[in-house]
């Protein structure tokens, strides 16, 4: 009975706080339906999330039944006895409604779910409010479409450390686009985000201050105070991010060495989807990480799934070259830069580390919505661009006529 009251309760305050956001920001009363549609779809994703895991297994039930063996709690087992980062925060995060309330395993993944949901409508909001035009691809708007992709929902509708950092990094950018209102916001996502992945929350913080850096829409006052707590915040955390990635130093012979080690441990030998990641150039590991599995490497239904978005991100990706002008990274969104400079260390991470393309797909679900519409915003800017100078053409043949018109007229009068 508790399970129904809790996952109603939830249902209905998503539905009511879609209205208020679309009310808030002042966008269509259509985008208030497609959030609507977004949640029905999340919520499907939170059922078949919890059917896969029940069925195929994973971390995350163990998480929600306090089955991760590989914790080890010394003395009396209590709430805050879990908390750390990592395996222990996501268990910390668990206990209360697991131990203490006795939710099932499906409400955890609704609960964790609605977190993922909220991400996904923070950068929905976003890019409806800021993105100058809209973007079709085989007659196919991209937007709300790449809203709408397999991997965003499926990673982010259960238990376990995606949905938080997923909905950490988008409620962090969130607040990052009116840092002089959310600032507060932002801090306590970063907490989410650091507490689940260390090198995330590191990533994001640097790639938060590069983009204050940089961008042009930020006062200097605000850039130099904003910049120099993010490099603090980078500076501080480091020694617990290399603890966590068991690195001695940050250097790239001592990310190597950990590269080396772990890919040794998915190779092909010991996993259906994996590959031996140590015999690729780096080309091919970068494209590997950015780009598959394609339809070749599909080993299961979801792999297929995301070959189509995959294909998607590599045929956006051919126009990032025409499309690029100083001009359109300047009036980028601070949340797309500010992500994309995220996105650009943890590629270079996880193209190193990771030889499974099932954990690639998952692990780059992170931060990859950043770099599809880092590209659409490219295109896009220059789409509008092209608006405006046939819409001045326009203009100016219609004053030239008018005045051949006027200048006719008065010779016909005199």
């Amino acid at each position: 009975m508790l399970d129904l009251i809790v996952i109603v309760i939830v249902t209905l305050a998503l539905v009511n706080s879609n209205a208020s956001m679309v009310k808030r920001f002042g966008l269509p009363k259509k985008f208030e339906l497609q959030l609507h549609y977004l949640l029905v779809y999340h919520l499907f994703f939170c059922l078949f999330f919890t059917w896969y895991i029940s069925n195929y297994g994973g971390d995350s039930r163990g998480y929600w039944l306090f089955g991760m063996e590989q914790v080890l709690i010394r003395g009396e087992k209590t709430w805050f006895s879990y908390f750390g980062d990592g395996t222990t925060f996501i268990l910390w995060l668990c206990y209360i409604p697991s131990q203490l309330l006795g939710l099932s395993y499906i409400t955890g993944n609704i609960l964790f779910g609605a977190l993922g949901f909220i991400g996904i409508r923070y950068i929905f909001v976003m890019t409806a409010e800021l993105f100058p035009t809209n973007h079709e691809v085989l007659g196919i708007p991209l937007f709300p479409t790449v809203f709408y992709f397999l991997n965003l929902h499926f990673w982010t509708a259960g238990v376990g450390k995606d949905a938080i950092c997923f909905w950490g990094i988008a409620w962090f950018l969130f607040a990052m686009q009116e840092y002089k209102s959310r600032w507060w916001q932002a801090t306590i996502a970063l907490f989410f985000v650091y507490f689940a992945r260390p090198h995330m929350g590191q990533a994001l913080i640097s790639g938060a201050g590069m983009a204050i850096l940089l961008g042009s829409e930020v006062k200097i006052a605000y850039k130099i105070g904003l910049s120099a707590l993010a490099v603090g915040a980078a500076v501080y955390l480091l020694p617990s991010t290399l603890e966590t990635l068991r690195m001695e130093e940050l250097s790239l012979e001592s990310f190597e060495q950990v590269s080396g080690s772990r890919s040794s441990g998915l190779n092909t030998s010991n996993v259906g989807s994996g590959f031996d990641l140590n015999s690729y150039p780096w080309p091919l590991k970068l494209f590997t990480y950015m780009f598959r599995p394609l339809f070749f490497d599909a080993h299961n239904f979801v792999a297929f799934f995301s070959s189509f978005e995959n294909l998607l991100y590599l045929w956006l990706s051919l126009f990032i070259y025409r499309n690029w002008t100083p001009e359109a990274i300047r009036d980028m969104p601070l949340f797309i830069k500010a992500g994309m400079i995220t996105f650009i260390p943890v590629a270079f991470a996880f193209m190193n580390t990771l030889s499974n393309l099932g954990i690639i797909m998952r692990m780059k679900n992170m931060t990859m919505i950043y770099f599809l519409l880092f590209c659409f915003y490219l295109i896009a800017h220059n789409k509008q661009l092209r608006i405006q100078k046939a819409k001045e053409k326009l203009r100016y043949y219609q004053q030239r006529e008018r005045i051949k018109a006027e200048k006719l007229e008065a010779k016909v009068n005199n």
